[in-house]
This record gives C-alpha cells, structure tokens and sequence, in this order.
C-alpha cells in the first residue's frame, strides 16, 4: 500500500526525532511505583500526535484510542517503568549515534517504537478494521508485578474486547516471545528479641537463621529440563557491629516454565527456613537462660508472582509475526521469558513479546546503551506485523 510504504520511508527519515524522544523519556525518573511523571509525558505526545481518547486509567497506564470499524481490539504496549531507584543519576547522553543512560534501552526504546507506530499510522492514516489501544504500562520491573498491564485484562474498560496484543520491550529483531517464563518472588523477614553483641550473646540472631536458610536451600536441586532457577537478590538486616540484630530479611526470586517446579521450589524454600529457625533456637538455648522465652518468627511475603503459559504455534499472531519476518527476510527465534505478555497468555489470549529494533546492551545497570543502526528495520517490522493483526 502506497501509505505503508510511506510510513517505511518517514522511519527512515525521521531518527533525530526518535533519538530527541527516546532521550527525553529516559531523563524522567520512573522508578517502580513512581512512574506518574513520565506517564504524563507519554500522554502528551499521544495528544500532540493526534491520537483520540488519551488519558491516564486509575493505575497510571498512558493509553490512546484509535477507533476502527470493529469492536474488537488490537493492544499495542511498552513499560514506561525502570529497575531504578528515584535518586539514580541518569546521566543520558548522545556519542555520535549510540544513545547512553540507565533505561534507554529498556524500555526508552519500546516507548519510542511505540510513539512512531502511533504516529505512522495517524500520519499516513493507516487502514485497521479492529481498534487500536496504544498503553504505556507501569509495572514491568520487578515488584511491579505486572500491575500495568494485569489492569488492562482484570479490570478496564476494554478487558473483554482485546483479541491479540503485541508487546514492545527492549531492543531488537532477533526474538518472538511466545512462551511466558513464570515466577513467584517471596521477602522472607526473621524477627528475633535482638540485643548486645557481649552481654545477650546467645540470642538468637535473625542474620544467622537467614544464613542457614540460604545455605540450605542452595543445595535444591533444579530441574534443566524445563529450566528452573533461584536468586537471593537482597539482602538486609542489623544495625551496628556490636548489635544482635531483631530482624533481617531476604528477597528471594524463583523461576520456570513448569508451574510445578516453581511449586517445588517454593515448599523446599519453607523447609529451608524452617529448620534454620529450629537450628538456631536449638543452639540460642544453650546459652540461654531457657526461661527467658527468646523466640524468633519468621513472616513470607509474596511481592511477586508472574504467571507461566505459551501459545499454539498455530496462534494467529505467531502466524503473522512468521509472516512478516518471511517477507522481510528477518531471522527470528520463539523465546520464553517474562514480559507484559506473560498475563495475557497466561489467560489464554494471543500475545507476543518482540524488540523495537537497533541493538542495545547493558540493561538494568547505570551503563546501559542503544544503537539505532537498524531501528528502521524493527519499526517496519512492528508497523506489518501490527496492521496484519487488525485486519478482519
């Protein structure tokens, strides 16, 4: 189609500007929890391209609303959200046409596909017969637990209208996440009477139950096949050098694309902790005053849990991604990971996870980075792929 081929020359064209966005966005902090500012920018650039029906939902996704002749709607979506914390310097910087800074690849770069699809498709005045919902979703990251995107399907006004939704996340062209890794992520808190490092010494030590539980449950075996995994990602407790501390907790991250082994892995992390705590009271009543009822407790607190599911190879949507990569002669691999589209599948609709072209590296530390060489490429890509998808 003439305006398609238009639109594929307007993303060639138009990198400066994609750059001058992407920079922007990724200089709004936009920590877990506290994504409202940058939100508000991405409605601001919905409004000044022209997208009808924007504005924030009750949870703070950024959405735009592109009626077409059908009731039915074809989801487009990037997390605006980052793994930082709100006093992170974000240092984003521009060395020749490399871009820098923490985020500006995931996802500053899917926000920004995200806005030239919407763009291209108001510009040319692309044909789609099922409706468009353009959603920059909070919650990604970490204890975000998905809530952006968990919104959309429990609870929005659209909930029951979407048929397939494309997910932008990261950079490049190389994948299709069709398969959702599932995960479940626990804080574990030890409590304990605390006191003096001389004068209490015996008291059971929160530090020491963790400890054990830690060494204890790095012994589990773990399945290869399906993957299975395990992190102790944090870990926080005590005062001063010379105090028994009366708490101290972990943050502990369990993943696999089996429901059973995560279920496996969870029981064998409660019997870890369990017979730590039965250890250390066993030994504090040594040297203790056995009278003196020194207890320790133990508190699990989910913070997490993403669920697992994959799509048919049949699914349309894999279908049409296959399609457009045939046609573009793009190579690409169905992956598993956890991504926004981890709720949809998980619910037995069709979703797909894919980069928004270039290359990027380093994510989730201060050094992260984004070369646009190619990004045309991947723009074109989501552009096909999401027209095929909202056709009849």
């Amino acid at each position: 189609m003439p305006g398609v081929r238009s639109a594929i020359q307007w993303f060639r064209d138009q990198e400066a500007e994609f750059a001058r966005w992407q920079m922007e966005l990724a200089r709004i902090p936009a920590p877990p929890f506290g994504e409202s500012a940058r939100a508000e920018w991405v409605v601001e650039q919905f409004r000044a391209l022209g997208i009808k029906g924007v504005g924030k939902d009750k949870i703070g996704n950024a959405v735009g609303f592109r009626k077409g002749q059908q009731e039915t709607i074809v989801a487009i979506s990037a997390h605006i959200d980052t793994v930082f914390p709100a006093n992170t310097p974000l240092n984003v910087r521009q060395q020749g046409a490399k871009l820098y800074g923490p985020g500006i690849s995931d996802n500053a770069a899917g926000v920004t596909a995200l806005l030239a699809i919407a763009a291209a498709i108001e510009n040319f005045d692309l044909p789609h017969d099922q409706s468009l919902l353009f959603i920059g979703n909070v919650g990604e990251e970490g204890e975000g637990d998905l809530r952006g995107i968990r919104h959309i399907f429990d609870e929005s006004e659209w909930k029951e209208c979407i048929r397939a939704s494309l997910v932008v996340d990261g950079a490049g062209n190389d994948t299709i996440v069709a398969e959702a890794l599932g995960s479940r992520r626990f804080e574990v808190i030890v409590r304990g009477p605390g006191g003096h490092s001389w004068s209490d010494f015996g008291a059971p030590n929160p530090i020491v139950v963790l400890a054990r539980a830690i060494h204890a449950f790095a012994q589990t075996r773990v399945s290869s096949s399906p993957k299975t995994t395990f992190n102790i990602g944090v870990i926080r407790g005590g005062t001063s050098v010379n105090s028994i501390p009366e708490s101290a907790s972990m943050r502990v991250d369990i993943r696999s694309s089996s429901p059973a082994e995560i279920d496996r892995l969870d029981l064998e992390l409660r019997r870890a902790i369990d017979q730590s705590i039965q250890e250390e009271e066993i030994r504090s009543a040594y040297k203790r005053d056995p009278l003196s009822h020194s207890r320790l407790t133990v508190e699990l607190v989910p913070i997490g849990n993403r669920p697992g599911g994959e799509l048919s190879s049949n699914a349309r949507v894999v279908q049409i991604a296959r399609a457009v990569d045939t046609h573009l002669g793009n190579s690409a691999q169905i992956q598993r990971a956890s991504t926004d589209a981890n709720i949809p599948i998980a619910m037995g609709r069709e979703a797909i996870a894919i980069g928004a072209g270039g290359n990027g590296g380093g994510a989730h530390t201060l050094h992260e980075w984004f070369d646009p060489a190619g990004r045309s490429f991947g723009l074109t890509r989501i552009l096909l792929i999401a027209l095929a998808l909202a056709r009849r």
